[in-house]
């Protein structure tokens, strides 16, 4: 489990962990057209129930459950979830891309990251623009 400091480093523009503390949203197991980006809140929210929902486990730290909707109490202690196979899969959606690139580095050996980066980046660009890549690796990296 993250610090509150480091849960906003490590979760992605769109989770609710960027305004919120855990426990104060859910965790679903991945990402889903049930759990749509709210312009006007700021970050995901399951669209039957309305409550803030963070699709990346391994982002913040924790396993997927109904913190907030469910009153499931929070792990005291537990390893950091590992990404699972779904999250290593190139993402059809542009704000999913940073979550992507994040897992692959994630489950990269260090020896074997810069060519992992390289195609990465190439499959990337099957989809995306240049500059959608560039920001979302940045941020991954630590750049900016």
């Amino acid at each position: 489990m993250f610090t509150p400091e480091e849960l906003l480093d490590e979760t992605c523009v769109a989770c609710p962990g960027q305004r919120l503390p855990l426990g104060a949203f859910d965790v679903a197991p991945r990402p889903s057209p049930a759990i749509p980006f709210s312009a006007v809140l700021g970050y995901r929210v399951a669209a039957a129930t309305g409550v803030p929902t963070c699709v990346h486990a391994f982002r913040v730290g924790v396993p997927p459950g109904l913190y907030a909707s469910g009153g499931v109490p929070l792990p005291t202690s537990s390893p950091v979830p590992a990404p699972s196979p779904v999250d290593l899969e190139l993402p059809a959606d542009g704000t999913l891309l940073e979550a992507w690139l994040l897992a692959v580095v994630r489950t990269t050996p260090a020896d074997r990251l810069p060519v992992t980066l390289a195609r990465a980046e190439q499959l990337a660009l099957e989809r995306f623009p240049p500059a959608e890549i560039l920001a979302a690796m940045r941020r991954v990296l630590g750049g900016g």
